[in-house]
């Protein structure tokens, strides 16, 4: 099913209308149970007290809507809500900030800081498997994430220096061409990041570092490019 780009449309607006578009795009073949997985013992619940989009499963006797095994799940978020957050978060060119739906939808900061993981989690790959390969070449670089010292509440500062001192280290490495990843370390020494870079990246590939001591070593076992 090919989702409507004009945020006129219905279903960014209207409950019900989100989730019969929900239901189209999860069970394009009809509602399956979530919990075994069912095809064909599955019937429509009726009744005020429950509301429209639950299903029972005759096989195993569990009752779901189309959010139970998915990001939804547990959500009493409008669905029309959901339908706009997956919207902006997908077509945003330089991402969306959890404040940034908060002030978009009209929701609470909590709820939209929930929605935004929740997100992420349903946007990442599912592929895990390793970067490059022949002919490939793959850039590596550590860097430091956390705010100034100056800049935080006196009571927050750990006065431990400046530079890396007190912030996280982050370990990415990027295919040309190709995926992105990654990943946070303790410490960005040699042992830490070689062991993520065997890991993530295929022998055959050529490793492009920098200038630092730490990424030339680690590359070295690779078909280093400096």
């Amino acid at each position: 099913m090919t989702l409507s780009t004009a945020l006129s449309h219905p279903f960014y607006h209207d409950d019900e209308a989100a989730r019969i578009t929900f239901e189209a795009v999860r069970w394009p073949g009809g509602p399956y149970c979530p919990h075994c997985g069912c095809l064909d013992t599955i019937a429509p619940l009726g009744g005020k007290s429950m509301g429209l989009g639950w299903y029972w499963c005759n096989k195993c006797r569990e009752k779901f809507t189309v959010r139970v095994g998915s990001v939804l799940e547990r959500s009493h978020i409008p669905m029309h809500k959901w339908m706009l957050a997956f919207r902006f978060m997908a077509s945003s060119k330089k991402g969306m900030s959890a404040h940034q739906l908060h002030r978009t939808l009209g929701i609470p900061y909590k709820t939209a800081w929930f929605m935004a993981h929740r997100i992420r989690e349903a946007m990442r790959p599912t592929d895990d498997g390793q970067l490059g390969g022949e002919g490939k070449t793959v850039e590596i670089d550590e860097t430091f994430v956390g705010g100034l010292e100056k800049n935080k509440h006196r009571s927050k500062r750990k006065h431990v220096g400046t530079g890396s001192a007190g912030k996280e280290a982050v370990f990415s490495l990027i295919e040309r061409g190709g995926k992105v990843r990654s990943r946070h370390v303790p410490a960005a020494t040699a042992a830490a990041l070689r062991s993520i870079l065997k890991a993530q990246v295929h022998e055959a590939t050529f490793v492009m570092t920098d200038e630092g001591a730490t990424d030339k070593s680690i590359g070295s076992d690779f078909k280093s490019r400096a």
